[in-house]
């Protein structure tokens, strides 16, 4: 075997490397077997026709790719080892292409290949971050009150004219031109005023309609209308009101506080409750702010030299897969998913390339951390992300041993004491 690299820039190139005519000739032979009982031709019995046939009716060529798919998973990796590249910086999938094949003579064959760049660190530790809010306001308490009592709402049949937040029962009947149109009408149809479920101005026309009016709503659809027949056209409704409904709220009281939390007897523990959850959950926002601005401010401050396309197209393809074996765990099928949401691979492909590039960025910027600290996970810790990722999916320990591997978990343990590294030491700024 002759190997050459060729080299395209410092982390992807062209690998050169050629096959002998005998083991050309063994993977044309192998890809013969492989078809012959799929070609049909007059005079011949299907998987009768012999190797030497074959190939003065149809070519040596025909056979070329199959032949391929028998070689190259042995000669690739040799013409690797002769290559000297280092194998664990190999990323992303060649491409493989025949540069020249001639029969009787050895297969000159080539794989364009990607090699995981060289990461120089900056600074990393003890990085300056935006000051995250941790305050708890008065108002944000309130809000979550007001919810949970709005939550616990009835509506009452109310006397007199309809207003804002009011719901009114209607029947109603859309007009273009004079005509009906479809999907333009409902009957005792629940509609709550100021909700904005129907088109701009139809709801504010009905404040102040009370029980058996007849109204005509003049309406003028938005341009950017989904009906296109529809879209910037003016129409006519005929709405009767059977009913105007109200809001009827409970009083904040301490009853009110034991409706909404069982666990807790007044109001105002319900209001510490409250303040302690939206606590939790900001300071779980800070946390998240803060390992964003530190790894973005030590992916600023490293050196990633020529980062491989190829690289960045795996991680793209590795979160699609992702995305889509969660939508199968929810029982929901691939095919079932884009028919449901008109999406397409294509299309999930784009959405998950806009931040590609600054995921692969983060992952090499943490490999580098875990080199240079040294950083390694014991058995115990491996003992326990399995424990946690058999609870995170349902599964026994010994079902989650099977799916990953000890080297994969180690890798994952070190990435995030990387992570901590960065963000753990990051100090927040006013500035």
């Amino acid at each position: 075997m002759t190997v050459t690299y060729e080299e395209k820039n410092k982390n992807e190139g062209t690998l050169h490397f050629t096959v002998s005519q005998e083991k050309a000739q063994k993977a044309l032979k192998q890809a013969y077997k492989r078809v012959k009982n799929s070609v049909s031709v007059p005079g011949f019995r299907k998987g009768k026709m012999s190797y030497n046939v074959f190939v003065k009716m149809f070519g040596e060529q025909a056979l070329y790719e199959d032949a391929l798919n028998f070689i190259l998973p042995v000669a690739y990796p040799e013409a690797i080892k002769e290559s000297n590249i280092d194998e664990s910086k190999l990323v992303g999938r060649p491409k493989f292409d025949i540069e020249e094949v001639e029969p009787g003579k050895e297969w000159k064959l080539l794989a364009q290949i990607a090699l995981r760049p060289e990461v120089k660190l900056g600074d990393y530790k003890g990085l300056e971050v935006p000051k995250q809010d941790r305050e708890v306001t008065d108002e944000e308490v309130n809000d979550r009150i007001e919810a949970a009592q709005a939550n616990l709402a009835e509506l009452s049949v109310k006397e007199g004219a309809a207003a804002e937040s009011d719901t009114v029962v209607i029947d109603f009947v859309g007009y273009k031109d004079g005509e009906p149109f479809e999907n333009g009408s409902g009957e005792n149809f629940s509609l709550e005023l100021g909700s904005g479920s129907f088109v701009p101005g139809f709801e504010e026309q009905l404040v102040g309609a009370s029980e058996g009016d007849e109204k005509t709503l003049d309406i003028t659809f938005p341009e950017d209308y989904q009906a296109e027949d529809l879209a910037g056209q003016a129409v006519e409704f005929k709405v009767t009101v059977h009913e105007v409904k109200e809001k009827i709220t409970p009083d904040l009281d301490d009853e009110f506080a034991k409706d909404v939390d069982e666990d807790v007897e007044t109001l105002d523990e319900l209001r510490d409750k409250y303040r302690k959850q939206i606590a939790e959950r900001k300071e779980e926002a800070a946390q998240e702010g803060i390992e964003e601005a530190a790894i973005r401010k030590a992916i600023d401050n490293a050196d990633f030299g020529d980062i491989p396309q190829a690289m960045v197209d795996e991680e793209i393809d590795r979160q699609v897969e992702h995305y889509l074996n969660e939508m199968q765990r929810q029982g929901i099928s691939e095919e079932m998913f884009f028919n449901i949401t008109g999406s397409s691979r294509e299309k999930l492909r784009e959405e998950f390339s806009e931040d590609a590039d600054t995921r692969v960025k983060t992952d090499l910027l943490l490999e580098a951390i875990q080199e240079a600290e040294g950083l390694d996970a014991t058995d115990e810790e491996v003992q326990n992300e399995i424990k946690d990722l058999a609870q995170a999916y349902d599964m026994e320990p010994d079902e989650v041993s099977k799916v990953v591997t000890e080297d994969m978990l180690k890798h994952d343990i070190t990435l995030k004491k990387a992570m901590d590294i960065v963000t753990e030491s990051a100090v927040e700024s006013d500035e």
